[in-house]
């Protein structure tokens, strides 16, 4: 492939919930978010693919979508009928899906590649906002089942140079994810999580790294996450940037009756 220049960023964003973009009765509750995803692909103008790993795909081994154009999965439940029709027409990118597996085997990451899986959720809904018109090509990276921090801090630190190839690599997942507690209920550990999660993005290195290794000893790490997989991409685009402090982007304390929720770019350029 094609070396880019500059080496792009990677991110971490919060995905919303549904189909959200599709649903004009949610358009305020989702108006801040969708400010801040729209104004993200200008700080990457020259990405020309991207490789996402979304918190709605788990495999037994790192599985890589590997369909010429992916078809979609409607995975949310209780939605209008209309939005089970949506389509995002995003390309794949069969040899991209290729090089990720090969560097994931390099790096001691057996790799499958998944030529039917279709889009789910937690790309085509941020993806609509940031691209409408759909124009780059897409590879989503399921998460590895057992949800280990380390092994999703290497999928990162394995697929770090196709940051120098023009791909933009993004972890879509939510910064608060307790569904038992989503609005005024999860306000203060949300705030909470979210301080402690800003404090561990500006950090680098090792003294990040360990500490995302051992999240779950936070302060209300299990209040906002009672099951990790929603944080797990956060840990995808931190291990791809491991020695690069991320910046908050987006940062909402009132998303969806009181959440605290926030998006990280890690590798800004100075």
């Amino acid at each position: 492939m094609t070396n880019a220049s500059p080496r792009l960023p990677t991110v971490f964003i919060s995905h919303g919930g549904g189909p959200w973009p599709w649903m004009p009765a949610a358009a305020p509750a989702y108006a801040q978010l969708t400010d801040e995803l729209r104004r993200l692909p200008s700080l990457w103008p020259t990405a020309r693919a991207i490789v996402m790993v979304s918190a709605h795909w788990e495999a037994p081994r790192f599985t890589v979508q590997g369909a010429a154009q992916p078809g979609m999965i409607y995975d949310y439940y209780g939605f209008p009928p209309e939005t089970y029709q949506i389509h995002y027409r995003s390309p794949g990118e069969p040899a991209l899906a290729q090089r990720v597996a090969m560097l994931l085997g390099g790096a001691g990451l057996p790799a499958s590649i998944d030529p039917e899986r279709g889009y789910d959720h937690g790309m085509y809904s941020p993806m609509q906002v940031m691209y409408p018109r759909a124009q780059l090509p897409t590879v989503q990276l399921s998460l590895r089942e057992g949800l280990d921090p380390e092994q999703h801090l290497a999928l990162g630190r394995a697929l770090a140079p196709l940051r120098d190839e023009g791909v933009l690599l993004i972890g879509s997942g939510l910064s608060y994810h307790n569904l038992r507690h989503f609005g005024p209920d999860g306000a203060a550990a949300s705030a909470t999580f979210d301080q402690w999660l800003g404090d561990t993005a500006a950090l680098t290195g090792e003294a990040r790294n360990q500490r995302l290794r051992d999240w779950s000893q936070a302060p209300a790490a299990r209040l906002a996450h009672p099951r990790e997989e929603h944080l797990l991409p956060f840990m995808f685009a931190a291990g791809a940037a491991e020695n690069e402090a991320a910046v908050r982007t987006y940062h909402q304390r009132d998303f969806r009756g009181g959440l605290t929720v926030s998006n990280f770019v890690f590798g800004l350029p100075a």
